[in-house]
């Protein structure tokens, strides 16, 4: 028997959408997050090409150090403080000057996140703020190969399973179907080689955006279409039989 979106039991039906709607919340807090990270990278809000560079390449007129404090770090610093920091960095991030007017300003403002065993560089130690002072490259290629590797194993999961579900659609033809479905992967082969391109060249960050859009753009278009064959159609598909039933009762009431 082949079964179809509107004809599954209704416990299917619900096991199915609960999924569709955890994994909708999910990616819209991924999008939140993605805006209030690499969205402040060029210290303005909102997700701009200046962002994908400075994230990916980085800013190579200046630090790292000045990139976070005047993007993704700016909310947790006054602006006295951040000067204070961005000056020593420009005037060569010396020890001394750091132990007598940098450290106590870190040890406030910084250290409460970045601290032994955190996911994030530990600024207890001198030598790891010392590495951020250096001229911004952007992100590392340790922290490109995890992030890369993540992606590919989990966004893989997500889509593999959404596309299962869309494949019981029968409102869509089947090439429009297999389309639909290897869409987001190559989408995702994109979105992660374009992360590379844009470490070597800041040239390739539009691809960034191009590949994030097409993942989003199918994901929608396979979120909706199944969603609506589920629920909303069945709903259709009974007015509608009880449409031709009442005016076939009518024309043969009409009849006799």
């Amino acid at each position: 028997m082949t079964y179809q979106l509107k004809s599954l039991p209704f416990s299917v039906k619900v096991l199915f959408s609960s999924y569709l709607i955890i994994i909708a919340i999910g990616y819209f807090i991924a999008l939140l997050q993605i805006l209030f990270t690499h969205g402040l990278a060029d210290s303005k809000f909102g997700l701009s090409i200046s962002d994908i560079v400075y994230s990916y390449y980085g800013n190579r007129s200046g630090s790292k150090i000045e990139t976070m404090l005047n993007g993704p770090m700016k909310p947790y610093a006054p602006a006295e403080d951040r000067f204070k920091i961005i000056q020593w960095v420009r005037d060569g991030a010396k020890r001394e000057a750091y132990e007598k007017k940098i450290k106590p300003i870190i040890e406030k403002r910084c250290v409460a996140c970045h601290h032994a065993g955190a996911a994030i560089p530990d600024f207890t130690k001198f030598e790891e703020l010392h590495k951020r002072a250096a001229t911004d490259t952007g992100i590392t290629l340790q922290s490109l190969v995890r992030v890369s590797h993540i992606h590919l194993f989990g966004i893989a999961f997500i889509f593999m399973f959404v596309g299962m579900i869309f494949c019981f659609a029968a409102g869509v033809p089947e090439p429009l179907k297999a389309v639909a479905v290897v869409m987001p992967f190559l989408f995702q082969i994109l979105d992660i080689a374009s992360w590379w391109l844009t470490k070597l060249s800041p040239h390739f960050a539009w691809l960034v955006i191009a590949g994030g859009a097409g993942m989003a753009m199918a994901f929608v278009f396979m979120w909706i279409i199944s969603m609506y064959e589920m629920w909303i159609l069945p709903i259709h598909d009974k007015m509608r039989n009880r449409i031709k039933t009442e005016s076939l009762t009518a024309y043969m009431r009409r009849k006799d």
